[in-house]
């Protein structure tokens, strides 16, 4: 299996077990983290108040050992909403606050699960380790390379626990795909595709306009370059630069990163992305139509895009909680396709399981191994929790996430470059003989939204 090292990758699967991380600890003294006991409820704050942010808030709560103390977000209408629904589920309602910082100086709080745009992740993250908060931070773990790399140097400076939402890496069945690889079964293995294919269009430009009531525009904005408010900005941030980085970034970094886990790769040594913004009936600028080339050695790692096709499906809350039911493969929208010299391995995230196909009998697929389980979004959880208290690497530890995000970053530095070929430095993580990629390296910061180089 040239394209792995197979006998590094067994070790460091079976030292880590069945989606559980290896017990690496990152604090001499688990005791320094809070003096009450094991037993008490861990003290949280909200960072944000969405979807994804109500959705996490409510899953910690229902556990029945988390407790929120905050809520905070710069919608306090949205806040607010989010509070309530707190208060009903846990002894005391949290405070609301638009200025997440009240929190972080809140001594009391033991960790903060950050469900902010994009551009907010590595500061929130960065600002929550230097306050000695534990960090549940979403996916992407970045809006560019170099905040990773702070973001990463922060957490082992301050000894803190930071999981980065990529639940994938929390899955049993994963773990055993991963191990199905690693023992040779699949083959030599010289092609991974990765796949992103739904329907998101696009979005008209509103105009210039005052915040609404109750709405800090300029905290919401954060580090992102000055502007007015626009509602714009709010319903298409996934689709414009300056607070992500489109569906690569977006819904696709679930599947990056585990294919990347499944493969045991790190960075790779050049790239290159090509595409565009098809429909460009408005104001998204990252592409809607994508593909991406991750080169290593003996291997390549490819990734496709397009959102403008709506008979593709996403994993279905049907097949995310059954143990016994797969995707109808060509049409999964989340799938990735490892390609070996044994048979291809089909892999889908969130619930969707995986399946090792082999030669066809009587044009009838024949399946030579598979393994299945439920949306892993609660072991996530429990694992985050259960590192607060051990003090151990979490299994989507930051440094994990910031390096399958640089490969996110990187395909977009290529493609805004015209699809120019990108090589890479695996040491500095830098793009190699190519200034005008390094000044995509990092994002200009506005003051005081600022991640300092010293952190």
């Amino acid at each position: 299996m040239k394209t792995l090292d197979r006998r590094r990758f067994l070790k460091d699967v079976h030292a880590a077990g069945w989606g559980v991380a290896a017990a690496a600890t990152i604090l001499k003294d688990s005791r320094s983290v809070f003096a009450a006991p094991a037993s008490d409820k861990i003290i949280l704050a909200a960072v944000g108040a969405g979807g994804r942010g109500s959705n996490l808030a409510t899953g910690f709560v229902e556990r029945g050992d988390c407790e929120y103390a905050y809520v905070c977000d710069p919608d306090v209408n949205r806040a607010e909403n989010l509070a309530k629904t707190l208060a009903a589920r846990q002894s005391k309602p949290p405070k609301v606050v638009q200025d997440f910082r009240k929190a972080l100086d809140d001594k009391s709080v033991q960790a903060i699960i950050s469900a902010t745009p994009d551009h907010w992740h590595a500061l929130s993250t960065v600002w929550g380790c230097q306050a000695e908060k534990d960090v549940y931070v979403e996916k992407p773990a970045t809006h560019s390379c170099w905040e990773g790399q702070k973001m990463v140097q922060a957490a082992r400076k301050y000894q803190r626990v930071v999981q980065v939402g990529t639940q994938n890496r929390s899955a049993a069945y994963n773990s055993s795909a991963r191990e199905y690889i690693a023992s040779g079964k699949l083959g030599k293995i010289h092609l991974c595709r990765v796949f992103n294919q739904k329907e998101w269009g696009n979005f008209q430009q509103d105009k210039d306009s005052d915040p609404p009531p109750g709405f800090d525009w300029d905290m919401w904005n954060g580090p992102a370059p000055e502007a007015r408010f626009n509602r714009t900005f709010l319903i298409g941030w996934h689709h414009l630069w300056r607070y992500s980085g489109g569906d690569i970034a977006n819904d696709a970094s679930h599947q990056i990163d585990l294919a990347r886990w499944l493969l045991g790769v790190d960075l790779p040594n050049a790239v290159y992305s090509t595409g565009g913004r098809f429909n460009t009936t408005g104001a998204a600028e990252t592409p809607d139509t994508q593909i991406a080339v991750w080169e290593y050695p003996g291997l390549l790692m490819t990734f496709e895009l397009t959102l403008y096709t709506p008979y593709m499906l996403k994993i279905s809350p049907q097949i995310r909680e059954s143990l016994t039911e797969f995707p109808y493969w060509p049409q999964c929208a989340t799938r990735i396709e490892i390609y070996g010299d044994q048979g291809v391995m089909y892999v889908g995230r969130h619930g969707g399981g995986w399946q090792v196909f082999v030669r066809p009998k009587a044009e009838k697929p024949v399946i030579k191994a598979q393994d299945n389980g439920k949306f892993p979004d609660p072991e996530h959880k429990e694992n985050f929790i259960q590192c607060i208290r051990s003090r151990q690497l979490p299994n989507a530890d930051v440094e994990q996430g910031h390096r399958s995000a640089l490969l996110i970053h990187y395909a977009n530095i290529s493609y805004r470059l015209g699809g120019q070929k990108l090589l890479i430095d695996p040491q500095s993580e830098q793009i190699r003989d190519n200034p005008e990629a390094m000044k995509l390296f990092k994002r200009e910061y506005r003051s005081p939204w600022v991640i300092p180089e010293q952190v």
